[in-house]
């Protein structure tokens, strides 16, 4: 992997990190939400899939995307409701069970 390409990943990743974070401490959830969904790491992975595989490659990969989005919005959910009730920790241990689950109950579907 280019180490340049590896570089943008953690300064993009890390910025997309760091604005949530702020965004969503100040108690602007919509605007932190914004920028986490903001599909600047999905633009950076395009171009680098489309650059190193083609078009097929990346087709693939947007359609897995779309494969796993009710994996996540279950993962999302879970997040909504447990954790006013039970904390942090049970709500993301449980949501990730269930995205996780999903996510290869999905997999195993679609190949």
């Amino acid at each position: 992997m280019d180490v340049k390409l590896l570089s943008l990943y953690f300064v993009l990743g890390g910025t997309i990190v760091a604005l949530v974070t702020y965004f969503g401490s100040q108690g602007k959830g919509l605007l932190a939400a914004f920028v986490a969904f903001f599909p600047s790491v999905t633009i950076v992975t395009l171009v680098s899939i489309y650059l190193t595989a083609g078009v097929s490659a990346t087709v693939s990969y947007f359609r897995g995307m779309l494969f796993l989005i009710p994996a996540w919005l279950l993962y999302a959910i879970a997040m909504i409701f447990i954790l006013p009730r039970w904390g942090l920790v049970p709500s993301v241990l449980i949501g990730i069970f269930l995205y996780v689950a999903t996510a290869l109950i999905t997999m195993r579907f679609v190949h």
